[in-house]
Order: structure tokens, then C-alpha cells, then sequence
């Protein structure tokens, strides 16, 4: 090995600036993602935020109209795209790239190259929090950001009905299969709050979201009521706290920012107890990575190729390895190294096998050093 440290290299370009990436999602459409997405940014900036908000619904674009923007396309400075400005929140939307009757007909390549360029060439700089407004499902959209954008967690924005609650379901079991932490679920149109009296009543089945969070053990960050005063909001473009924090809504949307924050904050911090702090090459193509608690680990390619859970090395449906270990050459080396999302990494090897995904709990747990082996024959190992 070199002398000099494998961990020497400047940090990559992109959202690195950016604190928390959080997915806001729905297994259907009609459940108001979007407004409860416009609406919590706007609350976590008028908190003392820096917020952003990222339109991932390609196809149906709807952020533009929630936060008032101005038709104009952002400016683009050294081929990054500036994202507009309004209520405190920096967003970026595919409405604001395309006329408002231009529908938007592109094959799943192309959607997936914008979100992209959302992804990696727009100017987010320094944000304590980035929303991300997905289209509703579990397709390649919400695939790619899992993999590609780091996220912190998800929000799952469900209503009280049982077919809502059903698919909603399947949406966080996709972030879990994932790995993707779910922050919480958020209770939309809870009930009808009247504009003369202020009294709400249940217009739906009320606590849906309340039960499927407890059975699931899943934070319950709180429910929004099927309130004019925030249809009204969405349709002027001026979300609810930018003329009131005193009205039913206004305190609903503020005290689920609050349980947002703090289930952000918990989540982040498990987060960063197992993501490696530095991750890196050696020059003679060996794996190194330093661990939160300043472990340093060098791991030899043979053992993390003989150790790949891909569906070519291991059958998916017994667990049992189907790998010729044989097969595998000795002077195996790493070619490259790609974090997927914030919970493990992908590895291509001088062999062309790069389909492995090597989530940190278990490359921890392959350390090789003699302190690690020493506390496994002990039984002391722990992560």
C-alpha cells in the first residue's frame, strides 16, 4: 500500500451540500402529496430553514402552481440550472421547463436522464432539508433516487380509506426493501374542518394512518384536515402559513413539521452510527474505508467477491450460494465503487462482476483486521 492515504481525495460534486434528503411519497395519486410536500417545506422554512423542494413527477408536475412561481425557465450558470425562489423555498420542477398545456410524452430513459439532471446539475448548495415530491408508485423514478440521492428517509402521505391505506403499504414496503429508513406517515384529509365554526368532522374513516403506523412501528408524524382554507392556498399559489399560523390547518402543518424534524433527527443519527465516514480505493485495488468510529478497514477483493448476495452469486429464494468460488480469480481487484443511497455500496471487480450490492452492516461485519477477527473467535464483535 502507498504511503500516502487512500482517503486523500476531495468530496464529490452534487447535493453534498445538502443536510437531509427526504422522499415524499404515496402508493396512489389523489392522496395530496404534493400539497402536503409544498406545505411542510414552506413550514420548515418559516421555522428558520433552508429548504428545497425537487418536483420528481415528471409527468405530472404540480409544485409551480402550489408555490406561486413565475412562468419563466430558471437561469442556467455553468451548465447548472438556479432553482426559483418563493415562500422561502428553492424548487425545481419540470412545469417550470415546459408551457403549461405541453404535456410532457417521454419513455421511462428519458424521464429517468431529467431526474438526473435534477439530481446532479441543478444548484442546491447549502440546505438543511431537500423534499423530494415523487410521482405516485413504486416505479423507476422512485428506484433511481433511492440509489442515486442518499436519502435520509421517506414520508409516506397516505388518507384514511382502506384502499388508500392498502397501497400506501406497498410504497413503504418498496423504501423498506430499499433500505430507505421510513421517517414517518402523514394522515391527509383527516376530516372536514368547517370555515365558519372550526369544528372538523370525519369525512372518511378517521386514524387509518394512526393504526397502519402502529401496526407497522412506524412514527406517526401527524394528520391534515380536508381544509378549504388549503385547497384555496394550493390554487393562488400561496401555501397556508404565508397568511396565517393561527388557523386549524396553519397549527396542524406547523406541529407536523415539528414531529418531522424531530423523526429526521433520529433517523439521521442512526444514519451516521454504521455510513462510513471515508470510502476509497487502494492503489493496488483493495477496498478502504474508514468506519464512524475512526476504524480503518482494508478489505481484500477475493473476500468481498466470495461474499457478493447478488442473485448470480446467491439464489434468492433458498439463501443457499450458488457461486463457483473457484471461478473466482485469486488476484481479483476493485475496479470501481458507487455508494447506493446511504446504505451500502456497489463494487465492480477486475472479473466484470459488478451486480453486488454490499449493504454497511454487513461490510462491517467482513472486516479483516486482527482486532476484528480477535473479537469474533471471542464473541465480542459488534457493530
Amino acid at each position: 500500500m502507498a504511503n500516502t492515504s487512500p482517503f486523500d481525495k476531495p468530496a464529490k460534486p452534487g447535493l453534498a451540500g445538502v443536510k437531509n434528503i427526504i422522499a415524499v411519497a404515496s402508493g396512489k395519486g389523489g392522496v395530496g402529496k404534493s400539497t402536503v410536500s409544498a406545505n411542510l417545506a414552506v413550514a420548515l422554512a418559516q421555522t428558520g430553514h433552508k429548504v428545497g423542494l425537487m418536483d420528481a413527477d415528471i409527468y405530472g408536475p404540480s409544485q409551480p402552481g402550489m408555490l406561486g412561481a413565475e412562468k419563466k425557465q430558471p437561469e442556467v450558470v455553468n451548465d447548472m440550472l438556479i432553482p426559483m425562489h418563493n415562500h422561502g423555498v428553492d424548487f425545481i420542477s419540470m412545469g417550470l421547463l415546459v408551457g403549461d398545456d405541453t404535456p410532457v410524452i417521454w419513455r421511462a430513459p428519458m424521464a429517468m436522464k431529467m431526474i438526473q439532471q435534477f439530481i446532479n446539475s441543478v444548484m442546491w448548495g447549502e440546505l438543511d432539508y431537500l423534499l423530494i415530491d415523487l410521482p405516485p408508485g413504486t416505479g423507476d423514478v422512485q428506484l433511481t433516487l433511492a440509489q442515486q440521492a442518499s436519502l435520509t428517509g421517506a414520508v409516506i402521505v397516505t388518507t384514511p380509506q382502506q384502499v388508500a391505506l392498502g397501497i400506501a403499504k406497498k410504497g413503504l414496503k418498496m423504501f423498506e426493501q430499499v433500505k430507505v429508513p421510513i421517517v414517518g406517515i402523514i394522515e391527509n384529509m383527516s376530516g372536514f374542518t368547517c370555515n365558519h365554526c372550526g369544528e372538523m368532522t370525519e369525512v372518511f374513516k378517521g386514524g387509518g394512518g394512526k393504526t397502519m403506523s402502529n401496526s407497522m412501528d412506524i412514527p406517526f408524524l401527524g394528520s391534515l384536515p380536508l381544509d378549504p382554507e388549503i385547497m384555496m392556498a394550493g390554487d393562488n399559489g400561496k401555501p397556508v402559513l404565508t397568511n396565517s399560523t393561527d388557523s386549524p390547518a396553519a397549527k396542524a402543518l406547523l406541529a407536523l413539521a415539528d414531529n418531522f424534524k424531530k423523526s429526521i433527527d433520529e433517523n439521521l443519527a442512526k444514519i451516521l452510527s454504521i455510513e462510513p465516514t471515508k470510502i476509497d480505493s487502494t492503489t493496488d485495488g483493495k477496498l478502504a474505508i474508514v468506519w464512524p468510529d475512526n476504524h480503518e478497514a482494508i478489505y481484500s477483493p477475493y473476500n468481498l467477491r466470495l461474499n457478493c448476495a447478488c442473485a448470480a452469486c446467491v439464489d434468492e429464494d433458498t439463501g443457499r450460494k450458488i457461486l463457483d468460488e473457484g471461478a473466482v480469480p485469486l488476484d481479483i481487484t476493485v475496479k470501481s465503487i458507487n455508494k447506493v443511497g446511504r446504505y451500502g455500496l456497489s463494487i465492480g471487480y477486475s472479473d466484470g462482476h459488478n451486480t453486488g450490492i454490499y449493504i454497511y452492516e454487513k461490510l462491517r461485519s467482513l472486516c479483516e483486521c486482527s482486532i476484528c477477527i480477535s473479537e469474533k473467535k471471542e464473541g465480542t464483535f459488534s457493530i
